[in-house]
């Protein structure tokens, strides 16, 4: 029996899945000790941009929020739905939209920079005390100078 999963657009404005999208954040939180934003700027960043969302059976499995500028406030991707391409397919919507992605990742966060690796995302700079709590970031960026079309195009065949 296959399980169907929906694609959902919410829009700037919107308060549609924010609590779910909390949940999910703070359950990788608890459990990988990533994205640790606070409430409040957590709510106010999701409800400014716009979130591509996955949702299975009524529950979100993983979202995009992405800001017009093309740079991803947040991306989760639930554990046990993780390798199965949902977490390239929210890039792939949010590349529908923007000649250049961006974003930043911790660079503690192995799982992270794997994934954009493989997704073609390249090393910007690296800057240090970055987060909150101290921890240093990458700057990383898929764009325009790498054919972002091609990559994500690419991408998706894998």
């Amino acid at each position: 029996m296959s399980v169907n999963i929906d694609s959902r657009v919410v829009t700037p404005g919107s308060d549609d899945f924010v609590d779910e999208a909390w949940q999910l954040k703070e359950e990788i939180n608890r459990q990988e000790g990533v994205l640790k934003q606070r409430y409040d700027f957590f709510t106010d960043a999701y409800r400014r941009s716009k979130v591509h969302c996955y949702v299975r059976e009524g529950e979100l499995i993983g979202f995009a929020a992405v800001r017009r500028d093309g740079y991803v406030l947040f991306l989760a991707v639930s554990r046990e739905c993780r390798g199965r391409g949902i977490g390239k397919r929210l890039i792939a919507r949010v590349a529908d939209d923007h000649d250049t992605i961006t974003c930043h990742a911790r660079t503690s966060n192995e799982n992270a920079l794997q994934f954009y690796e493989h997704l073609g995302f390249e090393i910007k700079r690296r800057i240090d005390n970055y987060y909150e709590d101290g921890g240093d970031a990458y700057y990383l960026k898929l764009g325009s100078d790498v054919g972002i079309t091609d990559r994500i195009s690419d991408m998706m065949r894998r």
